[in-house]
């Protein structure tokens, strides 16, 4: 609870406004309520930003001078990196911090895929027989024997979040989930595994992630749809984006439907789809400017007032959001909408 205390509702007695009582009453529920909206704080910035650092360090950032120290000397140190931050973020959240406790636990599971790893190098097991590359390669190759080591974070990432439950920990689990159903895509497929399917399967595992979460939307006390949606979005988006499509029609329909994302961010009250959606669109346009249009001196001149127009729609969305949202809910079958989450106020 951060804008109101004891003080304050102490002085609300005083006033007359509460009865005696009733003030360390309604402190105490207040307390036990999950914070409705998160409150941007340079602080949580930097919680974030940290535990992508180390991520990053840990990850796709890790050389192959690390790979030379040992299989045991990089088990050990994965181990003490996970089995640390883990205890230290459980401090964390019994001295109150939920965000840097959560963050830190997320930073624990995308450790794991390394010591799964060290795991297997060590007891010399492999699927597939392959043992390609280092490291590094998990998060830039698509590979058949990478899938232990992404099950092992699925499930580690759950374990988390039972004793630390924190919507940030779900990104790492659907990061593992999204990689796995690419290595098990050539895994299927054997060695010819094209760039096409590979979009394919993460247009398909993109949109299988967002209908996931949109079940999940509003139906838990904490807000872990939010990181689902955006991994959902960026393997859908993505796969999208660099689908490649020989005629106009088909790049019509690309932006159809990243309208129908930017539609989506009214109905479910979700920012995220309309970042993607506009960008979409932006991407459509960008075609149009270069392609269909290159010698238009018109086409600038509709495009700027198209953008003015846009940002109006903004603004109005902005003053109307809650109205808008009622509005196209109330255009849609009864049957559709008890799968949508509750409006958030």
């Amino acid at each position: 609870m951060d804008r109101f205390d004891a003080r304050d509702l102490a002085r609300a007695v005083t006033a007359g406004i509460l009865q005696p009582g009733q003030d360390q009453a309604l402190l105490a529920f207040l307390r036990q309520q999950p914070p409705s909206r998160a409150s941007f704080q340079l602080a949580h910035v930097a919680f974030y930003l940290g535990a992508l650092l180390i991520m990053g360090a840990m990850g796709w950032m890790l050389t192959e001078a690390w790979m030379r120290i040992g299989d045991s000397a990089l088990l050990a140190f994965a181990l003490l990196y996970i089995v640390g931050i883990t205890l230290f973020a459980l401090s964390l959240q019994r001295r109150a911090q939920p965000i840097a406790a959560g963050v830190l636990a997320a930073v624990a599971v995308s450790i794991v895929p390394l010591a799964v790893f060290a795991i297997e190098r060590l007891v010399g097991w492999w699927p597939l027989n392959d043992i390609r590359g280092g490291y590094d390669w998990y998060f830039t190759h698509v590979q058949g024997g990478w899938v232990v080591m992404e099950l092992a974070t699925v499930l580690a990432g759950l374990l988390m979040l039972r004793l630390i439950p924190f919507p940030f920990i779900v990104m790492p689990i659907a990061v593992a989930l999204w990689f796995m159903s690419m290595d098990l895509s050539e895994w299927f497929h054997g060695e010819v595994f094209t760039w096409e399917q590979r979009r394919t399967v993460s247009l398909w595992f993109g949109l299988g992630l967002l209908l996931v979460f949109l079940v999940v939307d509003g139906r838990t006390k904490r807000d872990y749809a939010f990181w689902g949606y955006l991994a959902g979005l960026v393997a859908f988006w993505g796969g999208l984006t660099l689908m490649d499509s020989s005629s106009e029609w088909g790049k019509f329909l690309y932006c159809l439907i990243n309208l129908g994302l930017m539609g989506l961010a009214v109905l479910l009250r979700r920012p995220v789809f309309m970042v993607f959606g506009a960008m979409g669109v932006a991407v459509y346009l960008g075609h149009l400017s270069h392609e269909v249009f290159a010698d238009s001196l018109l086409f600038p001149v509709v495009l700027s007032l198209i953008g003015l127009g846009v940002i109006a729609l903004g603004v109005l969305y902005q003053k109307r959001r809650e109205a808008m949202s009622e509005q196209l809910r109330a255009r849609l079958p009864a049957g559709l909408l008890q799968w949508l989450p509750a409006l958030r106020r």
